[in-house]
This record gives C-alpha cells, sequence and structure tokens, in this order.
C-alpha cells in the first residue's frame, strides 16, 4: 500500500500558493513536534502551544520518515498524491491560568479531518477544525475577569454600576416626583396671593441660568455631551436641574390662578393649557435636557413664556390696584427683553443698531399682547360666585339661581357676581349679557356694584321690561370683562319654549 505523508494543516492548493515557499511537513514521528508558538502580550500569561500528532497510517514504521509530496511550481509541496482521507490531531497545549499558579497544562485535542477534492476542482480546500464544546481560548482573559467578578465591590463602583444599568429608570422616576413636587406647589399657591412676589425672585435667577447655560455651553450641534469630559456632563447636569426646579417652582404655582381666571368656553382657555403643557415639559428630564436645553431659540421662547406668565401676577403683587391692560403690557415689553438679551451679545444691544432692533422687538411685543389680550386670563382677578335669577334678596343676593327656564315665566331676569380682586381694584368691571352670541345689553359698573364680601367686589345688572329680546329661548350667558375686554369669569343659562 502507498504510503502518503500527513498532511499539513497549513497546506494549500499549488495554484494559490504558487509563488509561496514550501512548508516543512511535520514529521511523522510519534513524539510531539512544537510547530508555532504564537506571541502574546504579557497580561494574557502564558501563549498556548500548538502540537501536532500525526495519524497512524498502515504500513509506515513509527520512526519512518514520511514520504513527501512532489514539489509544485514555486516550490511548494503539492498535496495532490497525498490520501484526502488522513486525519491529523492537532493538540492545543494550554498553560495554567494565571489565576491557580502551579496547575497542570491542559491538552485539548482538535479532529482535523480533510475535505472531500473533486477530480474536476484545482483548488485545495483548507481543513476544517472542529473543536469539542469547550470555552474558547479567544478570549485570554477570561479566567482574569472572571476573579474580578468574583471579588466584592466596593460602595462607589457598586453605585456607579447600579446608574449605568437603571439611569433611565431612575430618570422617569424622578419626573414622577416632579409631578408630585409640582402638586404640593399647586396647594400651597392656594392658600394666599402675597407669595406671588416670591416669583419675581426666581425669574431672575432662571433668567441668569439661562444667559449663562448657553454662554458656557452653546447650543445645537455644540453641545456634544457624548463625548466630553466628565466634568462638562456634569456642570451640564447641574445647571439643567436647578433650571428645571426653578421652572417647576414658577409654572405649577400660576397654574392655580390662571385656571380660576379662564374660562373653559372661552379663548383664555388655550393660554392655561399653554402653561400647564410648559409645566408638565418642565418635569421631563430626558426632553429637557436633551431638546429643550440643547436649542437656544426653544429655551428662549420658552423662558419668555414663563416670564410673561410669572410678571402679569407680580406686577400686581408689588403694585397693588394697576390696571390689568397696564400690567399685561408691562410684562411684554419685560419678556421681549429678556428675550433679546439671551440672543444678542451684550456689546451689541448698546450700539446703534441694536438699540433700533430693541424697539422695533419692545413695540412689536407690545403691539402682539395688546392685541390678543382677550386670550389672556387677568390674573390674579377671579369669579367667586355667579348666577342668573328672577329676583333679588334685599342683602343683593338672588333669592334663587336658575341653569334653565321657560320663557313664560320670565319678566325680568338678574345677574350677581362676586369677583375676588387681591391685587387690589385698579380696573372697572361691567356685565356683558350675550343671547345666542349676540351682545343685548352692556351695563355700566356705575350702576352695578353693591356691597359684597371683603376683598370682592360684587356687580348687579338685570333685562326687564323693553330690554329683553322678543325671542326670548335660547342660550344665554352674561360675562364679566374688564374695562378692556378681558373675560374675567362668565356664566350660562338656557331658556325653554
Amino acid at each position: 500500500m502507498k504510503q502518503h505523508a500527513p498532511r499539513s494543516p497549513e497546506a494549500s492548493a499549488p495554484e494559490a500558493n504558487a509563488n509561496v515557499p514550501s512548508r516543512p511537513s511535520p514529521p511523522s514521528s510519534n513524539a510531539t513536534t512544537v510547530v508555532q508558538k504564537p506571541r502574546v502580550p504579557d497580561s494574557f500569561g502564558e501563549a498556548p502551544t500548538i502540537v501536532y500528532m500525526p495519524s497512524d497510517e498502515p504500513g509506515r514504521a513509527p520512526g519512518d520518515a514520511p514520504p513527501r509530496a512532489p514539489a509544485g511550481p514555486g516550490g511548494a509541496a503539492a498535496p495532490a498524491d497525498r490520501d484526502r482521507g488522513a486525519i491529523d490531531d492537532v493538540t492545543l497545549r494550554m498553560p495554567a491560568r494565571a489565576a491557580a499558579p502551579g496547575a497542570d497544562h491542559e491538552d485539548r485535542t482538535l479532529k482535523m479531518p480533510a475535505r472531500a477534492r473533486s477530480a474536476e476542482s484545482a483548488e485545495d480546500d483548507a481543513p476544517t477544525v472542529k473543536a469539542e464544546p469547550k470555552a474558547s481560548f479567544a478570549d485570554l482573559n477570561t479566567g482574569e475577569g472572571e476573579a474580578e467578578e468574583g471579588r466584592p465591590q466596593d460602595l462607589k463602583s457598586a453605585a456607579r454600576e447600579f446608574l449605568k444599568r437603571h439611569h433611565k429608570k431612575l430618570w422617569w422616576l424622578h419626573t414622577a416626583y416632579a409631578l408630585s413636587l409640582g402638586a404640593f406647589v399647586v396647594s400651597f399657591a392656594q392658600k394666599g396671593f402675597q407669595h406671588a412676589r416670591f416669583l419675581a425672585i426666581s425669574v431672575s435667577i432662571a433668567w441668569l441660568l439661562v444667559l449663562l447655560f448657553f454662554r458656557l455651553f452653546g447650543t445645537g450641534t455644540r453641545q456634544d455631551f457624548a463625548t466630553a469630559w466628565r466634568g462638562a456632563r456634569l456642570r451640564f447636569l447641574v445647571m439643567t436641574y436647578v433650571l428645571k426646579n426653578l421652572y417647576q417652582g414658577m409654572l405649577f404655582f400660576l397654574l392655580p390662578f390662571y385656571w380660576k381666571s379662564a374660562s373653559l368656553d372661552a379663548p383664555n382657555r388655550w393660554f392655561v393649557l399653554l402653561l400647564g403643557a410648559c409645566a408638565v415639559l418642565s418635569t421631563l428630564d430626558l426632553v429637557f435636557d436633551r431638546v429643550l436645553m440643547r436649542w437656544k431659540t426653544l429655551a428662549s421662547v420658552f423662558y419668555g413664556v414663563t416670564l410673561f406668565a410669572c410678571l402679569n401676577l407680580v406686577i400686581p403683587a408689588l403694585l397693588p390696584n394697576t390696571r390689568t391692560l397696564y400690567t399685561l403690557l408691562s410684562a411684554a415689553l419685560v419678556s421681549v427683553l429678556g428675550f433679546c438679551t439671551l440672543h444678542l451679545p451684550f456689546g451689541a444691544l448698546w450700539s446703534r443698531v441694536g438699540v433700533v432692533f430693541l424697539v422695533v422687538a419692545a413695540a412689536a411685543g407690545v403691539g402682539l399682547a395688546y392685541g390678543t389680550r382677550e386670550i389672556i386670563p387677568p390674573v390674579p382677578m377671579h369669579l367667586s360666585s355667579a348666577a342668573v335669577g328672577p329676583s333679588v334678596l334685599p342683602d343683593g343676593r338672588l333669592a334663587m339661581s336658575v341653569k334653565s327656564l321657560h320663557y313664560s315665566v320670565i319678566r325680568e331676569l338678574r345677574a350677581v357676581t362676586d369677583v375676588v380682586v387681591p391685587g387690589g381694584d385698579g380696573d372697572r368691571l361691567l356685565h356683558v349679557w350675550r343671547h345666542e352670541g349676540r351682545e343685548v345689553l352692556r351695563a355700566p359698573e356705575e350702576t352695578l356694584r353693591v356691597p359684597g364680601p371683603e376683598g370682592a367686589v360684587r356687580l348687579k345688572s338685570q333685562l326687564v321690561g323693553g330690554s329683553l329680546p322678543r325671542r326670548l329661548a335660547g342660550h344665554w350667558t352674561v360675562d364679566v370683562e374688564t374695562q378692556d375686554g378681558q373675560l374675567v369669569g362668565r356664566t350660562a343659562f338656557e331658556v325653554t319654549e
């Protein structure tokens, strides 16, 4: 029987190795021969030793040298005459792990069967290495990692690992905490209007922080904190955390006052909904940090809306008996100036172009506030009671309040409303009667005021005789408005046929 040389795993097709020098085949002695010892870093420990174990072939003595295959082009050994069914064993001699000094070497044997070769194909397939399902040696520091996992971690490392694993859950938990804190602020705001003056301090601090924030961190794509150093990320989170708490305190404090001054069936409800959306947004940490405080324009608009809403409440607290329209226009003027200081350098504000820009921007802001005054609730005024009935008691109260009545029993209609004015009596108030949205009567304040509870203005008006329209059935409303057209409150009733 023809003797065949054992096939080396490094052998390849003649065509593929035409210009590559031949590699000597491993000796056929039963003694192991060290062929390759890769060099690895010292941190991985001792490198494995690859040992070839030639298979036993019939007809060949253990000490006989294996026949060599004729050299192909370029001096490479041609494996064409070699028996493709021969199997070599490759042993990986694994060194002892660093974690267990003095341990014995562990040998792992890999069976390397030759693939079937077709007569037509001139390509020599590489041997397929089939290893037992054991841990791969590719990760040489597995033992070291296991040793580290087995060791108890200190408190700082454990805390860092916990934050890394649960940081998103913690952000949402903080959002729930912020909402709870906002609910507490809402209940606190209902106890008295005198605390509103502290909003002036909050808005001033918020303005300074927003101004400093964008001066330090920039806007848009310049805020790359994913790759920033740890100190920059820490300063960023600290400043946004302080800003969020300021906004939450201000917005949740404002909501009860605007809610009481607004009417849900009137246009001024939209401003209350805007404030509510801003309050919720200030509690969403991920949205606030990654969207709102990333872009200067969004942050400036958010601050401008908050500043305007705060000043509408702060000015009556600091300057009682101020007319609501003047409060509204002053708040718009200051808000526009605050918005401009966040976008323009301080040097440009004092230049001729800067002054012209400020004047134009201020005029536009004041004009916008005046044009949209009907959708701004006149805080802090609000209705404490309002009703319509057929008769009035001697003390000015209604003998009976109705929400629906038949037109046949109507001889006169009277409306009585109590308006709470914690910011002082700086506005003239009046009743406006409307039937199906059409104005029927606008009663002047001189004929309306009657004695009422302390801290409130009681207004009374009536429809009698010729003031009543011919057709009474339909939807009726009695609005309490300021002399400038801001809606303080509304009561409604139905007349049936």
